[in-house]
C-alpha cells in the first residue's frame, strides 16, 4: 500500500473517535480486521477507506479520484482521464443496485459478494494473505 489516499482512508478508519489519534485499542482493533476480519468486517472496513468524505457513500467524484490515485501510480503513455471517467460510469452501473448514483454500504456488500475481487475496487487497502502470513509469523516469533 503506497497511496496517500488510502493511507489516509485506513487511518481515519482505525481512527474511531475521530481524535486524530490511533489508540492502542483502535490499532488492535483495526489490526484484528486488517488481517484476519471477516469478509463482512472487511467489507466494512474498504467501503470506510474508500468514502473519503464520511458520508455513508462512494461518490462519482471519489471513485473518479481514488482511481485517478491508483492509475497514477503507474507510468502511462497519455492522459487517463476519459478511460477513468468511463471506468467509474461502468462501475456506478455495475455496483449501483439501488440506481441512486452512488454506492451505498449495502450496493458495495451486495457487489462484493458476488465478486470478492471488488473489495479493492477502487484501490488496494488490505494485504494479501502472503504478507499477512509473513506479518504474523514475524510478530508471532519475535513473541516467544
Amino acid at each position: 500500500m503506497t497511496s496517500d489516499v488510502l493511507m489516509h482512508g485506513v487511518f481515519r478508519t482505525f481512527d474511531k473517535d475521530n481524535d486524530g489519534f490511533v489508540s492502542v485499542k483502535e490499532w488492535i482493533e483495526g489490526l484484528s480486521v486488517f488481517l484476519r476480519g471477516t469478509m463482512d468486517e472487511q467489507i466494512q472496513y474498504c467501503f470506510q477507506v474508500y468514502d473519503l468524505n464520511g458520508d455513508g457513500y462512494i461518490s462519482a467524484e471519489e471513485m473518479l479520484y481514488l482511481l485517478k490515485d491508483c492509475l497514477s501510480q503507474q507510468p502511462a503513455e497519455e492522459d487517463p482521464d476519459e478511460g477513468i471517467r468511463d471506468l467509474v460510469e461502468i462501475t456506478l452501473s455495475n455496483m449501483d443496485h439501488d440506481h441512486d448514483g452512488r454506492i451505498s454500504l449495502a450496493d458495495f456488500k451486495k457487489s462484493v459478494m458476488a465478486e470478492n475481487l471488488l473489495l479493492n475496487a477502487f484501490g488496494v487497502c488490505l494485504p494479501d494473505t502472503t504478507n499477512t502470513r509473513v506479518f504474523e509469523q514475524h510478530v508471532f516469533r519475535e513473541r516467544q
